[in-house]
């Protein structure tokens, strides 16, 4: 079924249609989902020793920083994309979607870091001026081993609702290499989220026309939390004290994703 996404811009809801025409959908094979449905019953947290660098970016920016200047899609590209943007908003919190994702960030980071990881953030607040392309590099030059990209939906029926997250495809002319790692990523974070939250599981989406996963080094998603168009994702997205539950499901799934890669190596 073809669908029609929107990110409305800047502080309106402007309805600029975001065409998946150009993004593969489906799901992650059966035996993926499994893995993460196996490892996320474990639930292990990490010690120091066996800490991982997992890098967060929270997506878009603060509409004080101008953003509006053009940067290559990936590597050798010529096509050009704008280097950030402010992102979606509530539609009926009126909150942005820029600060929802840094929130939900910092939240994630002190998990995680409670959890025993090491966090690399690409922003702590809104007037950082750090493109899509300058966020990736800056992850692998921090060493992270993944990228969990935070991000809100939008659409232009308020009906749609619930959490995906977006993977390169196999045929991703400049990461195709990171294709199954990042399915698997992809896979663990959605799953262990909407079990956490309760969100419906719309599976996982593949795309190739984003600077910030086109220009990474390391396994990356984009987690679409919920659709900030939508009554009830929008309200709960919003409430401080249900974020807490959001950043389990996420960490879970990270927990789950490095616990699937550790029995992979050691068979």
């Amino acid at each position: 079924m073809s669908l029609h996404f929107v990110k409305p811009y800047h502080k309106h809801l402007i309805k600029t249609s975001f065409l998946l025409s150009s993004l593969l959908w489906g799901m992650i094979p059966g035996s993926i989902h499994t893995v993460c449905a196996e490892t996320a019953e474990t639930d292990q947290q990490l010690s120091q020793t066996d800490s991982h660098t997992v890098a967060i970016d929270p997506g878009h920016q603060g509409p004080n920083v101008d953003m509006s200047a053009l940067e290559p899609l990936g590597p050798g590209s010529t096509e050009m994309k704008a280097k950030a943007s402010t992102g979606t908003q509530g539609a009926f919190t009126g909150l942005g979607e820029y600060q929802l994702n840094l929130d939900v960030s910092l939240k994630l980071e002190q998990e995680l870091t409670d959890r025993g990881y090491i966090v690399v953030l690409t922003r702590r607040d809104n007037d950082t001026a750090i493109s899509n392309k300058e966020r990736a590099e800056y992850a692998a030059e921090q060493g992270a081993e993944i990228c969990v990209r935070i991000h809100a939906n939008g659409a232009d029926s308020s009906a749609a609702s619930g959490a995906l997250t977006i993977s390169p495809s196999s045929a991703n002319p400049y990461v195709a290499s990171l294709y199954e790692q990042s399915n698997l990523l992809s896979q663990c974070v959605l799953d262990s989220y909407c079990q956490a939250t309760e969100f419906d599981n719309r599976g996982v989406t593949y795309a190739d026309n984003m600077t910030g996963i086109n220009w990474s080094t390391i396994p990356v998603t984009i987690l679409e939390m919920g659709f900030m168009t939508n009554e009830h994702d929008d309200l709960q997205m919003s409430d401080p004290d249900f974020q807490d539950t959001m950043v389990t499901g996420i960490a879970d799934g990270i927990d789950s994703y490095f616990e699937s890669v550790g029995k992979d190596v050691e068979n």
